[in-house]
């Protein structure tokens, strides 16, 4: 507010503009501000916002300036031309003289495009986007300047979904025209976080992307599960890639309970991408027994196509291998020892049973059996119990004569295995011993 009246009185005006405004009319919280200032030359601009703190260039080729220490964005309006195909290849140029409509026309969505005058409460919207918003309509701006931007494809989809929105047939057609190949990995993955944490039902991103034709280029191991058939007695809502949008949805309500929401999030989506190749009929049943094993690497290979991340790829990888897991020892009520051992491989057993969760949720075949859940709760919390108590470590052994190497690995693994079932330190120790000898190497 202060520094729009610092514009006003310099002669210039100032606006709220992009997704704080969207925001703001669906009633919602907005941590990012973005400002657009009019009618200032950019060393004017500089000279007023210097009484509210040091300034700098926070996007100097897109004319943006910030203020150190704040989150605040501070805008010049400005033209942009297309000068290759890669996210930033443009040719910018600033014009603080731009008309209000023709500097809104370079927005991506009539939704986006709306501007607040934070001293008056004014807003100018030239696209409708207003209405659009009310309507949960996702249209783009311009015919001339949309295609500029190929993210835009992925911007639709993730609002479509965090707003539980249509995109329009226009926007549609444009969208399957456009060629996203040179798109960064990052841009896409910021995308599909959004959906993946902000949308209620995540898999409207998948859905939209395969509606503007544009699922194969960054998913395409999550592609290839479509129209792959899945036993009907089990998964009577079709395809793989209908259970995994049904279980990513199911998932979205239980992010707020995972202690690694965005990972978990990704282990949903990709749970299942091992039917592509697991899956054979056997007399007369669709099966898929091993798909758990298969999955681990095309999870990799989907999860490298967004991101390097390394604690990402082993959790993602860790829960797929595992997700099938805990269910099946909960119907089984198996022994302790059996849930303290799978708990132990598990890079996160509180995620690993909400995925499970979210696994049987995104079935149309039987309603979760919430006494699965209480099993495991109930196991989990024997599971930390049990880690409480004294366990074989490998200082033991070595102590004990053994020599580092795999003998030793072997060792302590038995030796975890003895303790899972019960047996106390000392007894562990010497039953490791005596089935494997300090003297073998």
């Amino acid at each position: 507010m202060q520094i729009a009246q610092s514009v006003k009185a310099a002669g210039g005006r100032a606006f709220f503009v992009g997704g704080y405004v969207r925001d703001r009319l669906m009633g919602l919280s907005c941590k990012d501000i973005d400002l657009e200032v009019y009618g200032l030359a950019p060393q004017k601009l500089r000279e007023v916002l210097a009484d509210f703190g040091e300034v700098y260039d926070r996007g100097a080729s897109f004319g943006v300036l910030g203020l150190r220490h704040s989150d605040l964005d501070i805008a010049m309006p400005r033209r942009e031309s297309r000068t290759g195909r890669g996210h930033g290849d443009f040719d910018v140029s600033v014009d603080p003289f731009l008309s209000y409509e023709d500097a809104s026309r370079r927005r991506d969505f009539t939704i986006n495009a709306m501007m607040l005058d934070p001293l008056t409460g004014e807003i100018l919207d030239f696209w409708g986007g207003r209405t659009d918003l009310e309507k949960k309509i996702i249209r783009h701006v311009c015919d001339a300047t949309f295609g500029d931007d190929a993210l835009r494809v992925f911007r639709a989809a993730q609002f479509a979904a965090r707003l539980q929105a249509e995109i329009a047939l226009a926007t549609i057609e444009i969208s399957r025209g456009m060629d996203v190949t040179a798109l960064s990995r990052e841009r896409v993955y910021e995308e599909l976080v959004k959906a993946l944490m902000k949308a209620e039902k995540p898999s409207v991103f998948f859905r939209a992307l395969i509606t503007m034709g544009h699922l194969r280029e960054f998913f395409p191991e999550v592609a290839d599960t479509v129209g792959v058939a899945q036993n009907p007695k089990f998964h009577p809502e079709g395809d793989v890639f209908e259970h995994t949008a049904l279980t990513l949805d199911a998932a979205a309500r239980l992010r707020g309970q995972a202690k690694e929401p965005v990972n978990f999030m990704l282990a949903a989506l990709c749970h299942d991408l091992g039917k592509a190749n697991a899956s054979e009929v056997i007399d007369g049943r669709i099966t898929s027994y091993r798909h758990p094993e298969t999955g681990v690497p095309l999870a990799e290979a989907q999860l490298l196509r967004l991101t390097s991340n390394a604690r990402t790829l082993a959790y993602v990888k860790n829960m797929v291998l595992l997700h099938m897991r805990p269910n099946m020892l909960a119907a089984s009520l198996s022994k302790k020892k059996k849930t303290r051992q799978l708990f132990w491989e598990s890079v996160c057993p509180e995620d690993l049973i909400l995925l499970s969760r979210a696994d049987a949720e995104g079935k149309l075949d039987a309603p979760y059996d919430s006494r699965y859940w209480d099993f495991l709760q109930e196991r989990l919390k024997d599971y930390y119990a049990c880690l409480e108590r004294p366990m074989v470590t490998g200082k033991d052994l070595i102590q004990a004569g053994c020599k580092p190497g795999p003998a030793l690995g072997r060792r302590i693994a038995r030796a975890r295995q003895l303790h899972f079932s019960g047996l106390e330190k000392n007894r562990a120790l010497h039953q490791v011993l005596k089935e494997i000898p300090p003297e073998e190497t």
